[in-house]
């Protein structure tokens, strides 16, 4: 692989261990429970990202995923793959989304990042991408979806940062975050006193 390729890679796959950390240490019912008035919940994430790569990293490029992705097929239901039933295991859906990973990065080491995909659920004129440009893609979806991650997981149980390793938070003192979000709620409500919104 080139250089570009691994510097590609390598933000993807940060983007992946942030959504299966976020799961760490959080209960069976807090990694499925929506928290957002559209369901989003720590485990659909997984599962949403494992259709999404398994498609962009597979069938795009005529090196379809082995395995079945029930929620990714024609004709499955709508959102199934935006949260995870009783019967899906955690360990089974972070499981396969590894397996999901390792086929992606197969399928770019057996590419040149110029070689030309068929992405068909993108409008005509854009249909035909090359796997750099997919890999941009791919990556800014799972840290988009990563970023739902974080805050989804800090409602759960206030757990926060980015990965063990890379808190990226300035502190961990619980007095000093309730203090600035005292000092954030003051200033939006003088903001709103203020407009006459209060």
């Amino acid at each position: 692989m080139s250089d570009v390729a691994d510097d590609l890679l390598s933000y993807l796959q940060r983007g992946r261990d942030v959504m299966v950390w976020k799961l760490e240490g959080a209960s069976e019912h807090d990694v499925r429970r929506p928290l957002t008035p559209t369901g989003t919940n720590l485990l659909g994430l997984v599962k949403h990202l494992t259709a999404v790569e398994s498609g962009y990293l597979g069938e795009v490029f005529g090196r379809p995923f082995p395995e079945r992705v029930p929620w990714a097929e024609d004709g499955a239901e709508v959102e199934s793959d935006m949260w995870a039933t009783p019967e899906e295991s955690r360990a089974d859906l972070v499981a396969l989304y590894r397996r999901v990973w390792a086929h992606g990065d197969a399928t770019v080491a057996a590419l040149d990042l110029d070689t030309q995909g068929l992405v068909p659920w993108w409008p005509e004129e854009r249909r035909r991408p090359t796997l750099r440009r997919v890999l941009v893609h791919l990556t800014a979806e799972t840290h988009r979806h990563a970023g739902h991650a974080d805050i989804v997981r800090e409602l759960v149980d206030g757990a926060a940062g980015m990965l063990p390793t890379v808190p990226n938070l300035g502190t961990d003192d619980a007095d000093v975050w309730a203090a600035h979000r005292a000092r954030v709620q003051a200033a939006a409500d003088a903001a709103a006193d203020a407009a006459g919104h209060g």
